[in-house]
């Protein structure tokens, strides 16, 4: 697992530790962490047992890194967060919510760890960044400062907990995982810890829009 830092910016107030478990480069290319593009089931026909390796791969990487952050942070309690997909939650079927699912359960099982996957559920679409270059980014506003507050239900549950906020990928730049911190941070939060499953390589992902089947 890697650690780096999220830098303040205009979306963040203060620096973050922050870690990552793969590099994300170009899908389908030699070690390329495929499965959390299979995960998101942006379209809704990812077969069957595709979406099954996907559900073991990100279960075996959870469990091992939830493991990992709570030794390095001298096992401290955790409250898990999950960043919410671009449209609000009812837009979504139950087999394109997987991540969050595979998230979910195995916090239920980990010692030191409280389940807030549902503390911030959105309510409101916007932009699928990532998609937007295609046109196919949907409805909604793209980031700006302030736009988790403003598009998703955040509990009062976070207040005075230390957070552990978890995304599928990193992208330095976009800027919704900032917003989100500072959201928690603004709610109440005593501390936030940052974690992805991948970080884009060097800040991008080396490829184009049409590439990226999520």
């Amino acid at each position: 697992m890697n650690q780096f830092i999220i830098m303040m910016n205009e979306f963040l107030s203060t620096d973050i530790q922050a870690y990552h478990r793969y590099d994300y480069t170009t899908y389908k290319t030699a070690g390329n962490p495929d499965f959390i593009n299979h995960l998101k089931n942006q379209f809704g026909d990812t077969e069957p047992c595709t979406l099954k390796k996907a559900e073991d791969e990100l279960r075996k990487t959870i469990e091992e890194d939830l493991t990992i952050i709570r030794e390095r942070l001298n096992n401290l309690n955790l409250t898990v967060c999950v960043i919410p997909r671009a449209k609000a939650e009812k837009y979504y079927s139950d087999n394109q919510r997987l991540f969050k699912k595979v998230i979910s359960s195995v916090v239920d099982k980990a010692n030191g760890f409280i389940n807030g996957t549902n503390y911030i559920m959105r309510h409101t679409n916007t932009r699928t960044t990532h998609m937007n270059k295609n046109g196919r980014g949907g409805d909604g506003d793209m980031p700006y400062v302030g736009i988790t507050k403003a598009t998703c239900h955040i509990s009062s549950e976070v207040q005075g907990k230390d957070i552990l906020l978890i995304d599928d990928i990193y992208t330095k730049g976009v800027n919704i995982d900032e917003d989100a911190i500072q959201s928690l941070i603004d709610n109440g939060a005593k501390s936030v810890i940052f974690y992805a499953v991948a970080k884009t390589y060097k800040g991008g992902v080396k490829c184009n829009d049409l590439d990226l089947p999520f």
